[in-house]
């Protein structure tokens, strides 16, 4: 008897999880004005590891309900899969049964092996519909309803996932428009991408990622939301607890909170669209630093909390000159820091070059990783806080100076990465330097509001 109510209480509980997802699917599908027999589209654009998986939990958690939702993603095709990958993925497919089993149930097995032996050619999409992002291919996931026809993906999306790096972003989404011109609807955009680009005209300013989509989209930034947290891709996937927040306006934030929130993955919603976003960008332009200390030093701990502690103070600068009052770095947006610091393919591509492992002129999209979002983030923090119409009073000095000087850290980055001047061990040598200010006074001069540049985000 025992036994057969435990299979009843487990039987009921999932039911009543499956009746918890469709509730919260129907929620979303009613504010979206979806009606019986439409199913709500959600499209992800671009399949980088962290826009795969997020694609991935969408359709592992909503997929069931294929009468009320139908969840792809966009790529671009022809991708080629190299050989080197296509042997090591063969060797992924058949260190885990249950992908093996998949592949072969899907008769879909066989490709793998002919390309393992160099007798075929495995594309990107391709292998993406079994479950495999390119920059991701130790971690699969599940098979993926995969487009490569990006006026087949969006014309009709009611939710698009901004996948892209942000170095994409705006081109992409510029194509996107053309295909939006006749739209009734107004859809909704969440981005997941993290950097920024650098206008000097008609002043110096940031456009952030959700800036870029509305000004190629002319879409409402009420409708263009940023979501971000401390997370690795391939972690969330394997179910490690992650948290996340999602900003913007408070008419969708909340109820897409609701909707991406699971039990292993909690979604937060918050109304500081800009902080967020810059230190979301940021975080990738600190994080090389951090793993060219951490290889130069042999992960030396107490180097690496000394550099922590320069690169957050830097970071609270940045910020207080865009915002009057931004989110402080705590809680989940210093949490998101801490983790890409401590991993990630910015802190591995800063350990790379300490080791001599990789070469700044290799540039910045790498085999296996994808694009490393810190390097163009560098550039643009460093050319826009370089401007001399951006002058603060240097505190001790008592003489204008642009803000990139109050930076150390972002300007020895900006001569490793960009410049090229100097070698990885200068990021050392800033550290070291005899006369690098205490971090809490910069701290205590950003919280001071004296520096606030509105400017800086386009505002008069």
């Amino acid at each position: 008897m025992g036994v057969v109510s435990n299979n009843s209480d487990s039987d009921g509980s999932v039911q009543n999880c499956i009746n918890g997802l469709e509730e919260k699917l129907d929620e979303l599908r009613g504010l979206l004005g979806k009606t019986n027999g439409d199913p709500l589209r959600i499209v992800s654009v671009g399949a980088g590891a962290w826009g795969s998986v997020f694609t991935a939990l969408l359709q592992d958690t909503y997929g069931q309900f294929r009468d009320k939702v139908q969840i792809r993603i966009w790529r671009r095709q022809l991708k080629v899969v190299d050989k080197a990958t296509a042997k090591h993925l063969f060797e992924v497919i058949n260190s885990r049964e249950d992908v093996l089993r998949r592949l072969i149930r899907r008769c879909a097995y066989l490709k793998y092996v002919e390309a393992r032996l160099g007798d075929r050619t495995l594309f990107a999409d391709e292998i993406l519909k079994d479950g495999f992002c390119l920059n991701m291919i130790d971690t699969p996931i599940c098979p993926l309803k995969v487009v490569t026809n990006l006026q087949e993906a969006v014309w009709d999306a009611d939710i698009v996932v901004n996948g892209l790096p942000s170095t994409e972003t705006r081109e992409i989404f510029e194509e996107i428009s053309k295909y939006w011109k006749e739209r009734i609807t107004v859809p909704v955009i969440i981005s997941l991408a993290k950097g920024i680009e650098a206008a000097l005209e008609p002043v110096p300013h940031i456009i952030t990622p959700t800036k870029m989509i509305h000004q190629a989209t002319g879409v409402s930034m009420e409708n263009i939301l940023y979501l971000g947290g401390p997370n690795i891709a391939s972690e969330i996937y394997h179910k490690e607890y992650a948290n996340a927040r999602i900003c913007g306006a408070e008419k969708w934030r909340k109820p897409l909170a609701k909707f991406l929130r699971q039990p292993h993955f909690i979604v937060w919603d918050n109304s500081d669209l800009v902080t967020h976003e810059v230190m979301g960008g940021l975080k990738n332009v600190y994080a090389i630093g951090a793993g060219m200390v951490a290889a130069l030093t042999n992960e030396s701990a107490t180097s690496k909390s000394v550099y922590f502690a320069h690169c957050t103070s830097e970071m609270i600068f940045i910020t207080h000159l865009l915002s009057e009052e931004p989110e402080k770095l705590a809680g989940p947006l210093l949490a998101d820091t801490y983790v890409t610091l401590l991993k990630g393919r910015n802190a591995w591509y800063g350990q790379m070059l300490a080791k001599g492992e990789l070469s700044p002129d290799m540039g910045d999209s790498i085999t296996g990783k994808g694009m490393i979002q810190g390097v163009s983030a560098v550039e643009a923090f460093f050319e826009l806080l370089s401007q001399s119409s951006l002058n603060v009073l240097h505190p001790e000095e008592n003489k204008p100076v642009a803000p990139v000087e109050l930076c150390p850290i972002l300007k020895t980055l900006y001569t490793i990465l960009i410049s090229r001047e100097q070698s990885t061990k200068a990021i050392l040598q800033a550290l070291r330097d005899e006369n690098l200010n205490d971090p809490r006074e910069r701290i205590e001069i950003a919280q001071s509001h004296a520096f606030y540049r509105p400017s800086l985000l386009g505002q008069p």
